[in-house]
């Protein structure tokens, strides 16, 4: 029999855990009404750039199911920035819950009084195709030049792009490094982007005269890619190119699915 010094330890403990527990999850943000994958709590986009980042990972998801989250935040909360977003993409469960292949980038901007923070964590089914030293790599070389310039939406772009390319298997982290290391980064061929525009332009030809061919054209593309290649001439980094969407939101995001995290992921700052 348990003595009562021990239960009243043991009581103490197990309040102060959960007073501990509901803490902090006053200080983290919960899942956004209606569910949205683009979450500027910080103000750092206009209503226009959100609402493209928001249709082309909306699009995404929808093609590969992999859900590539957004979030910025004015202030941690005296949270570790790679803690913080830990504990995000697991309380919201980006990703599907079998699958763990959320990622989530989460960006707490410079101000007069503090530097500036981003992190980049993947969950476990995305460490393959996205190892920590990847997350370094898009940190580095797709997202700070933009941040340091001020330019938000350009950093955020160029580096949901590349993370695209790397979950969809359009190229590996080791081809990604190596063209990182030469300057290249991730550059979209444009040999590729030529033949995708003149199978658009037969598609909607081929339409317009009754075609009933229905094997042939942009139907077949995922949306997430046609939406990407559309200012693929820009200066925006990344293998999908500098992503020029609509004004309208990516409506249709049905939610986030129950992914886990595993700890892994990469950090910066400016």
């Amino acid at each position: 029999m348990k003595s009562p010094k021990f239960l009243l330890l043991t009581t103490v403990l197990f309040f102060n855990t959960l007073l501990f527990s509901l803490l902090a999850a006053q200080d983290i943000p919960g899942r956004p009404v209606p569910p949205r994958l683009v979450n500027d709590f910080a103000g750092v986009l206009t209503r226009q750039e959100a609402a493209m980042l928001e249709s082309k990972l909306v699009a995404f998801n929808d093609s590969t199911s992999t859900q590539i989250a957004v979030v910025t935040i004015s202030s941690l909360n005296g949270y570790d920035i790679m803690d913080y977003a830990q504990r995000l993409g697991e309380n919201w469960g980006i990703g599907q819950k079998q699958l763990d292949n959320g990622v989530l980038i989460l960006v707490k901007p410079k101000t007069q009084d503090s530097g500036g923070e981003i992190a980049i964590v993947q969950g476990y089914g995305l460490e393959g195709a996205i190892p920590d030293l990847t997350c370094v790599q898009i940190i580095d070389n797709e997202i700070l030049p933009a941040f340091r310039e001020n330019n938000y939406f350009d950093g955020l772009n160029a580096g949901t792009n590349t993370l695209m390319s790397l979950a969809s298997g359009e190229f590996s982290a080791s081809e990604y490094g190596n063209r990182a290391r030469k300057g290249t980064k991730g550059e979209f061929p444009s040999g590729i982007i030529i033949f995708i525009i003149i199978i658009i332009i037969l598609s909607i030809f081929g339409k317009s005269k009754g075609s009933k061919n229905k094997n042939i054209g942009s139907g077949n593309l995922p949306l997430w890619l046609l939406l990407s290649m559309m200012n693929s001439g820009g200066s925006h980094r990344g293998s999908w190119g500098g992503f020029s969407g609509g004004s309208g939101g990516g409506g249709g995001f049905g939610g986030f699915g129950g992914g886990s995290f595993g700890g892994g992921g990469a950090r910066g700052g400016w």
